[in-house]
């Protein structure tokens, strides 16, 4: 029997996670399953889940680890049997720590991109609100300016995508995410890409995921490489 392949992938704003983590879905049939869409999708259909995470974003509060853990390894117990790609997930070490508790990652892909980079993403980012889609208009921009490629919706700027506001989200991510980094790393999982082109840090991604995969699915019998 197939071993199953469970990752996750994580990175600053800004720092192409979403475009990477669809090219690996897509080109290695893994279930994709980001925190962000599940959540805006949880509370469109005013689901039980919907309904908890809705009354933090409304007092714009951060959803509480322990209710982010719960609602996300529920959906994990929905993708039993499956191989699958977090993002979003998990992003503190309390979060991480939960997620172990019930299965042990392969591989966590971690994207070091440098602060220039990411402000000048992140002044070009746009997003449609209701579905969570990303534009840039320096290499995604939308068909027709300021409107959602299919629902013709406005776009809008988030307040923290700003320069003026970037450089604190920036430290906070790094503040939270060091302890995650370190755990996978003392777990021998980390794998870390640096850059500042997605398309240039993507043949690596994908050639170290060939590696694995085909490994485990395959016959599950070689040994792994080492990060």
């Amino acid at each position: 029997m197939a071993k199953l392949f469970r990752t996750a992938i994580m990175g600053p704003p800004g720092s192409g996670k979403g475009t990477i983590s669809q090219r690996i879905a897509q080109k290695f049939g893994l279930q994709y399953l980001s925190s962000g869409h599940f959540l805006r999708e949880s509370i469109a259909a005013n689901t039980e889940a919907g309904v908890l995470v809705k009354s933090y974003v409304e007092r714009s509060m951060l959803v509480p680890d322990h209710v982010m853990s719960r609602l996300m390894l529920l959906r994990l117990e929905q993708l039993t049997g499956h191989s699958w790609l977090l993002d979003g997930f998990p992003r503190t070490i309390a979060q991480a720590k939960a997620l172990n508790n019930i299965c042990q990652l392969d591989m966590v892909i971690s994207l070091n991109i440098p602060y220039e980079t990411l402000r000048e993403r992140l002044s070009d980012r746009w997003i449609h609100p209701a579905s969570g889609r990303v534009y840039n208009m320096g290499f995604n921009p939308p068909r027709v300016q300021g409107r959602d490629d299919v629902s013709g919706e406005p776009l809008i700027q988030h307040a923290d995508d700003r320069p003026e506001a970037l450089l604190a989200r920036l430290r906070h991510y790094k503040d939270v995410a060091k302890p995650v980094i370190d755990l996978y790393k003392s777990q021998g999982v980390l794998y870390q890409f640096s850059g500042t082109d997605t398309n240039r840090i993507w043949p690596y991604i994908s050639s170290l995921l060939s590696t694995k995969i085909p490994t485990q699915h395959l016959d599950g019998c070689q040994p792994p490489i080492q990060p």
